[in-house]
């Protein structure tokens, strides 16, 4: 029986961890979680799987669910997320997380000997040269959960590492393959929001729009694969039918084919290396299918890749600040006070206004988070005061 701690409960990836675990209750357990907002549906999953350990971050949350359930144990904030994350009777923690909230809970986890089921991109994008000496250290595994890099990791799969010519990332082209640059320009957060293919929270459904879900993916798979990133490659696949690829030194190309439906990669990170069955997801049907399609994403339309693979390649800090600028921006967008186009271009300033630092410590990614965001505020005030 592995014991669970699931950081991001109330999201897309964590309430389908839910749906996973309540398939298997013979092999899992939940034993915490942590949530945003979002708490009367946090209150219905703790009470559902009687989960003894919860953290919120509201302050007012956390009185109100302690007042209520005397009996349970209730954490606060960043704090209380490395907490539970570090339990002694955690095995795996499932970081859902969104966002470079996911990185302090990581490391620690880490340090306290837990297995990590990643769905937190940002962590390894931001401090991939810190998680992966971590993780070797301590030895403890890293489990990808994002549809591509587990499809990846289940195409390598008993092959040596240096059997690898290229890894393929496939990529949907989210809400606005098909639109021109100049229709781009005055696109809206409902139709960002739209994705044609998969259902996911509202941050990574507009990093999809802009492509940089899939630079960042870049980012991570270097970190998760030790491949340089002139063997990683981006393909357009409206169908989102094969997840990603790999391809060998004698040239065959080897995938993961599956409905868009996360509770696999999920399922597989918390079983690994077995395989078992998946309750209540849809079977692919490949007579369905109409054919399978790929193409080189428009690099001129969305910047993204390039801005991510520039970051990647100077690394240090660099793919901090691209992060952080992106998050940044990417709310702004959200909240209706950029325009789409805008959060390119924000991430580009950000970057080129950076001293980047070789090797930089936990601290020094701290303050370079923070300080990337207060540039992108500064940068949106000045360019429409309205809003303040």
């Amino acid at each position: 029986m592995k014991k669970l701690c699931i950081l991001g409960v109330t999201g897309s990836i964590g309430t389908q961890s839910i749906e996973v675990v309540l398939g298997h209750p013979e092999l899992f357990t939940i034993t915490a979680i942590s949530c945003g907002r979002n708490i009367q549906k946090c209150e219905k999953i703790m009470n559902q799987l009687q989960i003894p350990h919860i953290c919120v971050q509201e302050e007012k949350d956390y009185k109100y669910l302690k007042e209520k359930y005397p009996d349970k144990s209730f954490y606060l904030g960043s704090e209380g997320m490395i907490k539970i994350a570090s339990l002694n009777e955690v095995d795996i923690v499932l970081n859902a997380v969104v966002g470079f909230a996911g990185l302090l809970p990581t490391i620690e986890a880490i340090k306290a000997g837990k297995d990590i089921a990643i769905a937190n991109k940002e962590t390894l994008v931001a401090a991939g040269h810190i998680i992966i000496p971590l993780v070797k250290e301590y030895q403890v595994k890293i489990l990808p959960v994002d549809s591509e890099h587990s499809a990846i990791w289940q195409s390598l799969y008993g092959r040596s590492h240096n059997e690898i010519d290229k890894i393929i990332l496939t990529c949907s082209g989210g809400s606005f393959r098909d639109k021109s640059k100049e229709e781009l320009r005055n696109v809206t957060v409902d139709q960002a929001l739209k994705h044609p293919n998969w259902n996911m929270g509202a941050k990574i459904t507009v990093d999809s729009a802009t492509l940089f879900n899939k630079g960042l993916e870049v980012i991570e798979a270097k970190w998760l694969f030790d491949v340089d990133y002139d063997q990683i490659e981006v393909l357009i696949h409206p169908e989102s039918v094969i997840h990603s690829m790999v391809e060998f030194k004698d040239h065959a190309i080897i995938g993961q084919l599956g409905t868009p439906d996360m509770k696999l990669p999920i399922q597989y990170a918390l079983t690994y290396p077995r395989r078992d069955n998946l309750i209540g997801s849809e079977r692919l049907d490949l007579t369905k299918t109409n054919g399978l399609h790929f193409y080189h994403p428009d690099t001129d339309r969305f910047p993204a890749l390039t801005l991510a693979y520039e970051a990647g390649r100077r690394g240090g800090s660099m793919p901090c600040v691209l992060n952080a600028a992106n998050e940044q921006a990417n709310s702004y967008f959200r909240e209706g006070k950029i325009r789409f186009l805008d959060i390119y271009d924000l991430a580009r300033q950000a970057m080129y206004a950076h001293q980047a630092i070789d090797q930089p410590t936990l601290d020094e990614l701290l303050e370079i988070d923070k300080s990337t965001r207060l540039f992108v505020q500064k940068k949106v005030r000045l360019m429409n005061a309205d809003y303040y």
